[in-house]
């Protein structure tokens, strides 16, 4: 099967045709009704998996049939899966139909995204510049960051380091996302995740002065749309390594 060309960044919906549909690991023909399985489109503008973000959830929809999509993952290179359950009549290969992301969906993983970037800014501004990325989750619900530091934070230092990333929130900085030579993104100071194997052309993402990295994932178009920002919890998750969890204002 070849790549599917996705159109997503900027666009939440368009006409896709089934290229293939897998059921309990075998390809088939056709979904029915309640029937699960994983559909692969031509194109399509759902987000699928990567770098600690979930995939987008949504739904397809065509003359036949219609299915909502429970999650979106990438298992082989740029052939993107849509896990799918059929919700009324039935799916085929070869039908053409309407892929339909959850914009509400997309904009709260949107929000937790750009917030992760400017925790780990805030991060480097109060504990130091040792501070580097060990791991991350970016859904809907919240955002969790794990993070390099010798010692436990204390209650008063995770007031600090919330209140700093909401002065960045409160800045309403414009987000903007460019694509550069890898040596290029790494002179111009672009944070990278230790041990991510990178193409020799990146994306960057951008926000003013407070935070530049390369990431390939979905954000707001400018930090004020956050709204807000709150620390649920901190812990170690083993030597070395701290982990913060946080939620974010209603887009």
């Amino acid at each position: 099967l070849a790549d599917t060309k996705f159109t997503g960044y900027d666009t939440l919906h368009g006409t896709a045709t089934i290229k293939a549909i897998v059921k309990k690991g075998a390809r088939v023909d056709s979904l029915s009704l309640d029937e699960e399985g994983e559909i692969i489109l031509d194109s399509t503008p759902f987000y699928a998996e990567s770098g600690g973000q979930v995939g987008d959830v949504g739904y397809i929809d065509g003359v036949n049939g219609g299915a909502h999509i429970s999650t979106t993952k990438a298992p082989a290179g740029k052939l993107i899966c849509h896990s799918a359950r059929v919700t009324k009549g039935a799916l085929h290969v070869g039908d053409v139909v309407e892929a339909q992301v959850d914009t509400t969906a997309r904009s709260a993983t949107m929000n937790h995204h750009t917030a992760t970037h400017l925790l780990q800014a805030a991060l480097q501004d109060i504990l130091g510049d040792h501070v580097h990325q060990a791991g991350s989750l970016v859904t809907p619900e919240r955002l969790r960051f794990d993070f390099t530091h010798f010692e436990a934070i204390g209650g008063a230092r995770l007031l600090d380091i919330e209140r700093k990333v909401n002065q960045f929130i409160r800045t309403a900085t414009p987000v903007t996302i460019s694509q550069m030579a890898l040596s290029d993104a790494k002179a111009a100071g672009a944070m990278a995740l230790f041990g991510e194997k990178y193409s020799d052309v990146v994306r960057v993402v951008t926000v003013g002065a407070i935070s530049m990295e390369l990431c390939g994932g979905i954000h707001v178009p400018n930090s004020g749309v956050i709204g807000y920002f709150k620390i649920t919890g901190a812990s170690s998750i083993s030597a070395g390594v701290r982990r913060i969890e946080a939620v974010c204002g209603e887009p």
